[in-house]
């Protein structure tokens, strides 16, 4: 399997040379050459499988250039405790007629980016120990990216972390768990913007190869194409629960900001996954709702970008879009040069002044946007019904799935984390806040120790060229 990026002018790379770029050298996104296709025979060999088994089956149809068995020793190692708690990894549960939840957030940060972090860091580990001394990770975070990563590559000295997170824009709990961390190779940086500035640095960065290069540097953000090839083994996973026979339609909902755990179903849904539609959910940054609903991809400004309490979704610029638009435009890449540099000059494009826009109700794709309110209502609801209690982003997804049910085809909505991390809002609701245990506690008591910058990219450049590892 060959990668390619997606504005045509990087030389074609295998995956684990893609798994340490990131960003391509051209300024656009690694994306494989084809898709592999599943069908009914591998739907029914897969069915059975244990979450480590079906994670190794995907990712070895991407990542082909690993010695005989390293992917099914890493994939056992890391989706096991005690990482992950539950032997089903992520288990499907029914949360009212129709609409099901995906559990995703049982890792060890309690957030979906777990899923990939934890194979990304044991990807990692395996190139230091053939290739590079030392990795460098730069990345930026809304909120559960950062952690994740700080959790996966924590302990790890021959991997240095360098954390972009917008200072005060994340919760109590999400901030705590990343700057209480006091390994010494874990460097987080408070940067006085939204995500979409630190995202911008980070990029700036990325984007100097030899600086890159220089410092061995590898990217953790959902550019990363390793995670959304481990983000749609859960797809696969979700449908079999949900289904008794191959073949059977489903539909997913995904609370989304970045598109990248959206972009995993509909890579799913190209290998051959019965997937009727995927709905993306936003909150009242909605930059993504308003695309699927008029072709028009508008970012807006740091003053436009809503401080919500869905903040994980706070983000105006959504990075995976540009390989979703690189498929829908039949992968013509001067195009999506095109389309990029007025997205540059301008802050928009308009995908209705072409011609790929008249294909719109075949990509399978829905929208929705929620408010404050919204979140408020759908957690009151859901805890008077069950007595479960979802955090304010899977609100966000129940409240637009439920507008997108479909009699006779499951609606499965993404959890993306767990109530604990967003106690404010959860008080609010309901009146009460989720138990907090003892470590957690301890968490939130502890020192925090973090940088605070200026989104002054040459700034920040300086300060990580002054700590990574050589």
């Amino acid at each position: 399997m060959m990668y390619a990026s997606t504005r045509g002018l990087a030389p074609p790379a295998p995956f684990r040379a893609v798994l340490l770029e990131g960003l391509a050298p051209d300024g656009g996104l690694m994306i494989p050459d084809g898709y592999p296709q599943v069908d009914r025979a591998m739907l029914q060999r897969w069915r059975s499988l244990a979450y480590p088994q079906l994670a190794c089956e995907v990712m070895r149809l991407y990542a082909d250039d690993y010695p005989q068995g390293e992917l099914a020793r890493m994939t056992q190692n890391v989706y096991a405790a005690p990482q992950f708690s539950n032997e089903a990894v992520t288990p499907l549960t029914d949360l009212e007629p129709g609409l099901k939840l995906l559990h995703l957030a049982g890792g060890p940060t309690l957030a979906f980016k777990d899923l990939a972090m934890q194979l990304l860091g044991a990807l990692f580990e395996f190139e230091l120990a053939t290739g590079p001394g030392t990795l460098n990770v730069v990345g930026a975070t809304s909120g559960d990216t950062g952690s994740s990563a700080e959790y996966a590559m924590r302990g790890r000295p021959a991997i240095r972390v360098f954390m972009l997170s917008p200072y005060r824009r994340m919760s109590a709990f999400q901030q705590a768990q990343m700057y209480c961390l006091r390994d010494a190779n874990i460097f987080n940086i408070a940067v006085d913007g939204t995500f979409d500035d630190c995202q911008d640095v980070v990029k700036e960065i990325a984007s100097d190869v030899d600086f890159k290069r220089t410092h061995k540097m590898a990217a953790v953000n959902s550019i990363n194409w390793a995670r959304v090839a481990a983000q749609a083994v859960y797809y696969f996973r979700a449908y079999f629960a949900a289904t008794k026979q191959d073949g059977d339609p489903v539909s997913f909902c995904v609370p989304s900001g970045n598109f990248g755990n959206v972009l995993a179903g509909w890579i799913a849904r190209k290998m051959g996954l019965p997937i009727e539609r995927l709905v993306v959910a936003t909150n009242e940054n909605d930059v993504l709702d308003e695309f699927f609903q008029t072709g028009r991809y508008r970012v807006r400004s740091r003053e436009e970008t809503v401080a919500t309490s869905s903040p994980s979704m706070d983000i105006s610029k959504a990075s995976n879009l540009e390989r979703f638009v690189f498929d829908i435009v039949e992968r013509d890449c001067a195009l999506v040069r095109d389309l990029w540099a007025g997205l540059q000059a301008h802050g928009e494009f308009d995908l209705t002044r072409t011609p790929h826009w008249r294909g719109a109700a075949g990509w399978g794709f829905g929208s929705g946007r929620s408010t404050h309110a919204d979140r408020l209502a759908t957690i009151r609801s859901v805890y008077q019904a069950s007595g479960r209690i979802v955090d304010p982003h899977t609100a966000d997804g129940i409240k637009v799935a439920r507008e997108w049910a479909q009699p006779g085809v499951p609606m499965i909505c993404l959890e993306t984390a767990q109530a604990v991390k967003f106690s404010d809002t959860i008080v609010e609701a309901i009146g009460q806040a989720p138990h907090l245990t003892e470590p957690m506690q301890r968490m939130m008591a502890a020192p925090q120790r973090f940088e605070r910058m200026p989104p002054d990219a040459a700034q920040i450049r300086r300060y990580i060229e002054s700590r990574a590892g050589q």
